[in-house]
């Protein structure tokens, strides 16, 4: 195995838990059961998860084609 295909699992499960812990339109503790208020913006946790998921989905598909070229 390449290092691309270590680097695609690995963002591939941190995306999952990303996705995971963010839920659409609500805070953090509105996907484990809490507020129901609706937020347009994200702010503070939520946003730096956002940001970490797309930064990841970059990631996977970069070494995704990576790997295929090396190949």
């Amino acid at each position: 195995m390449s290092v691309f295909n270590y680097i695609t699992i690995a963002t591939a499960l941190l995306i999952v838990l990303l996705v995971l812990v963010q839920t659409r339109g609500a805070s953090l503790g509105a996907g484990l059961g809490g507020g129901g208020e609706v937020n347009t913006t994200r702010r503070g946790t939520d946003k730096t998860i956002f940001q970490l998921t797309v930064i990841c989905g970059l990631v996977f598909s970069l070494s995704l084609l990576l790997g295929i070229i090396v190949k």
